[in-house]
């Protein structure tokens, strides 16, 4: 059972008690990614969320990252695709520090120009650093094989060129148009007081201000899947290729889970068996998918040699082939649904990991789903069901994305 409540100001508060915990978990879940970037903004969500922790009214960047040290609490935040997230986790006798510095950060940040420069050269470092991971690079070109130039297929770092255009005014726009109470979701996870928790949530989040009009939306237009490739100096060749699939939400996301799982998406996978284990051919192979509220996508990835990539592509290509042809068998269906059903609840063996499950799931659907809901639309799964939608999947038009060595 959830407990939950909206603030005067449109802030959903909600929360899982834990009382065999002693910890409890907080984040604050904001409706603002890259998904909503124009061109020109693109990056704004992620350096924004940056700035929060570089000093407020009250306290500066060191001050906050001291004060959680002092009681051993952790406070983090990231950035995606439709969402940002800050985050503290911290012993239950903590709790209002937690949201005294949260409240204090998202509310109150200072945005001083010489901490906002230097930040700058901190975000153009890790995109740097992302450039130098090829296989990131290759997850960010099959989102835009498959979803072409729109938000959605854009990095949420955005290119350096922006950030280093970004201005304080800048900022401060982008925060009031999209750091809305009525737009956002306080979660909190672990051991506490409901009612000692709204009157908390009300002294620290009730002055933020409703904004006006309607909360920021976007949409996904369909593309044509392309086939992309970038060169850079590297050894491998990183291979993806991309299926279109369900929205988060959607039925469809348990079978499509269950015949990932049997592709790629565990050790025992067939992808994995096949090239890896018996083939040698590549060390890193695996699908996943990817599922937002307006759309989703399946995606193989592998890294192998220039010389295996042409035999690993095809292996690939015959493995989905058998899979459409064959079916997946009934011992694969009742096995990797056993298997999700148990990562499903180990994965909430935490007072964080249930608090990102509770915050995003009502921030992008406006909805719970307990533990015990989420396990019976996992038995309802039919065998039929699994194989139906595996084809419908991969059977659809693929992108296509490498990322190869520079040279002959």
């Amino acid at each position: 059972m959830y407990d939950q409540i909206k603030l005067n100001n449109g802030l959903t508060l909600i929360g899982e008690r834990l009382p065999h915990f002693r910890s409890v978990s907080v984040g604050v879940w904001i409706a603002a990614g890259s998904q909503y970037e124009t061109r020109e903004e693109n990056g704004l969500s992620h350096f924004l969320e940056h700035m929060l922790f570089k000093g407020t009214e009250k306290r500066s960047a060191r001050d906050i990252a001291e004060v959680m040290d002092a009681v051993g609490g952790q406070l983090n935040a990231f950035t995606a695709k439709e969402c940002t997230c800050f985050y503290a986790k911290v012993i239950d006798e903590h709790l209002e520090l937690a949201m005294d510095v949260l409240s204090d950060m998202v509310l109150h940040s200072a945005f001083d120009e010489a901490e906002l420069e230097k930040e700058k050269g901190v975000v153009l470092e890790e995109i740097a650093m992302a450039e130098d991971e090829p296989e990131d690079v290759c997850g960010e070109l099959i989102m835009s094989a498959q979803y072409g130039d729109q938000p959605l297929a854009w990095p949420i770092l955005g290119p350096a060129d922006n950030v280093r255009a970004f201005t304080r005014e800048r900022l401060l726009a982008y925060r009031s148009r999209m750091y809305r109470p009525e737009c956002s979701v306080l979660a909190v996870a672990g051991n506490y007081d409901w009612d000692a928790l709204v009157a908390l949530a009300n002294r620290c989040f009730g002055e933020w201000q409703l904004g006006e009009g309607a909360c920021p939306a976007y949409a996904v237009q369909p593309a044509q899947p392309q086939r992309l490739e970038r060169l850079k100096d590297i050894e491998q060749v990183h291979l993806s290729v991309g299926f279109p699939a369900c929205a988060i939400g959607a039925p469809e996301v348990y079978p499509v889970s269950i015949f990932n799982s049997i592709l790629g998406g565990a050790m025992s996978s067939r992808l994995f068996q096949r090239i890896r284990e018996e083939s040698g051919m590549a060390y890193s192979v695996y699908s996943y998918p990817s599922y937002y509220t307006a759309t989703g996508m399946l995606v193989i990835y592998a890294g192998t040699s220039r010389r295996n990539a042409p035999v690993v592509l095809d292996m690939i290509d015959r493995e989905i082939d058998r899979l459409v042809k064959e079916g997946v068998t009934r011992d694969e269906f009742e096995k990797t649904r056993m298997q999700i059903r148990g990562g499903y609840v180990l994965g909430l063996e935490s007072a964080s990991s249930r608090m990102n499950t509770l915050g995003r799931r009502m921030l992008l659907l406006g909805d719970t789903q307990s533990e015990d809901e989420m396990l019976d639309k996992l038995n309802a799964v039919q065998y039929d069901e699994v194989n139906r939608v595996m084809r419908e999947v991969l059977t659809s038009e693929r992108s296509y994305a490498t990322v190869a060595p520079k040279g002959k």
